[in-house]
């Protein structure tokens, strides 16, 4: 029976649902109401920028971590540079001596302390094994958590040098050797990081952090002069990261060095060991 044999108040045939399902199909991918899912994934860069801002995100979320990265540093900026607590050496005012070594600290604090423990937790709970498993590559992983640790250090440094500024701080320098300075600490601390955090125990990567931050601020110049211990000594610990670290930024900040080669030197060979034992010893489970 044709359409046109039928009666007037009889209702038209419908389409088909698979027709109906074929001419939605039909509708360009941009049409109101269509979703069409893409199995591809993300480019690797949106990818690793992705992971970054989570990375910093947590961090910043973090009470621990952030009293470590943040707060400490300004207090102790103001503590030493505001009152007589320690003896300052090379002339200058307090705030001239005391903010390169807290910004060294602020370096320290995060691109080693705050990430050797995180990543040593996430390694604990399989976080890293199952982000492993994304298409984010692992070197895309470690690319975020390197550019996080940037982040953060960017509001470090925007906090502390606000508040040595408004003390009265007067730098001096060439800012590419503060900046030569700042990366090759951020590199050599980090690949420290993830090669004591790849390497031990969650609980033990806590406990050796801490330790290690605590030891570092009593003999690496952060506060106390190198001077003030022996001769025998100074000679060796001249050579730790935080102490070159330290020095050349006191040398650019407070004497107008133009380039610190002796302190840049020493980072630089210990970001490359820290990095080689990194990418040796690192687990990721």
């Amino acid at each position: 029976m044709s359409a046109e044999t039928l009666a007037p108040n009889q209702p038209q045939p419908q389409p088909r649902p698979e027709r109906a399902k074929a001419a939605g199909d039909a509708r360009p991918l941009g049409a109101p109401g269509s979703f069409r899912a893409d199995p591809r994934p993300a480019p690797v860069g949106r990818m690793i920028l992705a992971q970054a801002r989570f990375e910093t995100k947590l961090l910043l979320r973090n009470g621990e971590q952030l009293l470590l990265a943040i707060i400490i540093p300004a207090l102790m900026l103001v503590a030493f540079a505001a009152e007589p607590i320690g003896t300052i050496t090379g002339g200058g005012s307090r705030i001239d001596y005391y903010a390169p070594g807290i910004i060294g600290m602020a370096v320290l604090s995060t691109a080693f302390t705050s990430q050797a423990i995180a990543t040593g937790f996430e390694r604990r709970y399989s976080v890293l094994k199952r982000l492993g498993a994304t298409p984010l590559p692992r070197w895309g992983l470690l690319a975020g958590k390197s550019l996080s640790i940037l982040a953060v250090e960017c509001v470090q440094m925007a906090l502390l040098i606000g508040i040595a500024l408004a003390m009265g701080w007067s730098p001096h320098g060439d800012p590419i050797a503060v900046l030569l300075l700042l990366v090759l600490g951020t590199t050599a601390f980090s690949g420290l990081a993830l090669w004591l955090a790849g390497a031990l125990r969650a609980e033990a990567t806590l406990a050796v952090a801490n330790f290690i931050f605590l030891v570092f601020i009593g003999v690496g110049g952060v506060v106390v002069p190198l001077t003030k211990f022996g001769h025998g000594a100074q000679s060796v610990l001249q050579f730790l990261p935080i102490s070159a670290l330290t020095d050349g930024l006191r040398d650019v900040l407070q004497h107008g060095t133009a380039m610190p080669w002796g302190p840049l030197g020493i980072l630089a060979a210990w970001a490359v060991v820290a990095i080689a034992g990194a990418a040796r010893f690192f687990k990721w489970e």
